[in-house]
Formats: C-alpha cells, sequence, structure tokens
C-alpha cells in the first residue's frame, strides 16, 4: 500500500510579529488562507502544499508549464497584497519550499540577521511601479477611394512614410524626457529606486506604445498620496502615456539591505585604508 508523502511547506514571505489577522477570504496558491508560523522575533506566512507537485522533481518540471507559474505568481501576489495591508513584508521568492516547519524554522534561523537587516529598511514602506510608454500611433493607410484612383504615388507615399516616422520619433523624444524628469522627481520623494530594463509590450500585451521607463520606488507610506499626486500631473504630455501600480510589498528592494551592508563594509574599508 502506498502512502501519500506529508505535505510540504510553501513560504510565501517573513515579517515581523504583527496584530491583526489576514483579512478573511485571503487565499494563497491551495485556495486556503495561509497561516503564520511564529519563531523568535520572525515570522514566517506558510502554506501546505502536497509534494506531489511541490517536492524537488515535479516542482522543476512544473516551473516550465508557463499557465502554472502564472497561476502560482497569482496566489503568491494575493497573499503578500493581504500582508501589506497590515505590515511590510519581506517577499521571498516564488516557489520556496521547505520539508516542514521545522525547515521553515531553519530557514529564519539561518537568514535571521539577512531577514532583520531587510525589514527595518524596508519597514513603514511600500514599492510602486512606474512605466512611461511613447505612445505610437497607427500607420494611414489611403482611403479606398484614393487606392482606387491612384491618387496616391510613390513621392506621397514616401512624404507621408517620413511624416510618420518624424512623428515617431518625437514622441519617443518627448516621452524620454518625460521619463528622465519623472524618474528624478520620484526618485526625491523615494527612499530607495530601481530601473528594470523596458518592458517588451508585446509580452505585455500592449500595442499601443513603447516602453522608456519600467521603474520602482520603495516609498514611505505618509509620503504616498504625493507621489501619487506627482505621477498624475507628468502623465499630461500628448503621445505619453504613464501607468502607475501599487502600492506593492517591496518586491523590487528584497536585497536592499545586503546592499546596504555593502557599501557600509567598503566606507568602512576605505576609512581604514
Amino acid at each position: 500500500m502506498t502512502t501519500t508523502p506529508a505535505p510540504l511547506r510553501y513560504v510565501y514571505a517573513v515579517c515581523r510579529p504583527f496584530d491583526g489577522v489576514l483579512p478573511e477570504g485571503a487565499a494563497g496558491i491551495t485556495g486556503e488562507p495561509p497561516r503564520l508560523l511564529h519563531h523568535g522575533d520572525l515570522v514566517a506566512v506558510v502554506d501546505a502544499v502536497p509534494a506531489e507537485a511541490f517536492d524537488e522533481g515535479p516542482l522543476r518540471a512544473r516551473l516550465e508549464d508557463l499557465d502554472w507559474l502564472a497561476a502560482t505568481a497569482r496566489g503568491h501576489d494575493a497573499v503578500l497584497a493581504s500582508l501589506t495591508a497590515l505590515t511590510s513584508p519581506l517577499p521571498l521568492r516564488l516557489a520556496t519550499v521547505c520539508r516542514d516547519d521545522s525547515g521553515v524554522r531553519r530557514l529564519l534561523e539561518e537568514g535571521h540577521d539577512r531577514f532583520v537587516r531587510a525589514l527595518e529598511r524596508i519597514d513603514g514602506r511600500v514599492e510602486w511601479g512606474v512605466k512611461v510608454y511613447a505612445e505610437q500611433p497607427p500607420a494611414r493607410r489611403p482611403a479606398s477611394s484614393e487606392a482606387a484612383s491612384g491618387a496616391v504615388g510613390g513621392r506621397d507615399y514616401l512624404r507621408r512614410r517620413l511624416r510618420e516616422r518624424d512623428g515617431r520619433k518625437e514622441g519617443r523624444r518627448r516621452a524620454d524626457e518625460v521619463g528622465r524628469t519623472l524618474h528624478e522627481r520620484l526618485s526625491g520623494y523615494a527612499e530607495a529606486a530601481v530601473l528594470h530594463p523596458p518592458q517588451n509590450p508585446r509580452l505585455a500585451g500592449d500595442t499601443g506604445g513603447v516602453n522608456v521607463l519600467n521603474a520602482a520606488y520603495l516609498v514611505p507610506r505618509e509620503r504616498a498620496e504625493g507621489f501619487v499626486a506627482l505621477t498624475g500631473d507628468m502623465a499630461q504630455a500628448d503621445g505619453v502615456r504613464v501607468e502607475l501600480t501599487g502600492p506593492w510589498a517591496a518586491y523590487s528592494f528584497a536585497g536592499i539591505a545586503e546592499e546596504d551592508a555593502a557599501r557600509d563594509r567598503e566606507r568602512r574599508e576605505e576609512g581604514a585604508a
């Protein structure tokens, strides 16, 4: 007789102990509410997941399944969104899995100092995402009457194409200028910023523009209103689209405490030299 392997532990995030509970109905990747595993001065947010799907071998295969990966990411993000309404969680990498509760406690113990530094850095802060696009108007096609009569000759066609090209270049120039100015001003509200590579519009299902700024900002909660208002003020340029998303858990800044520590070490070493 075969026995069903014991469930594994999927870990969404690490946070400080906090008052309150996750909102009713908050469900993770299993469709059930996650639970809080307290260990010392840290809390892991965990879910029990089937070993046949999340053990090392099956998980490696499932990570190649884009539909499964997208569904898992949605459940992961839903839990982090619920946590962000209550505290400042440190997101863990998608599909962080431990064998059992003891494994989760070992994870917290071995990473304790790193987790604490990161939580201190993001405490009271959230991530906002900002994208700037140069909108690309569709190329004008000759009207059927023009095409039928041959009214659009070779020179007219070339002139029109040149105007369209120049229009796209001017739109891109405006969007680049808005992106640079917006990033500079938003960085003044934020405590840290990350510039991500421009997003491929085909991957995002967006054919209406070229992404010229794809940035994330770590913003204290009390500055959020001004941050959002500034983004709206800068979204008025013709042919430029600005998208604001958030507030999110600090996904883009999970390693920022390690970067701060490395810079501190470098400064100490330079001072001692």
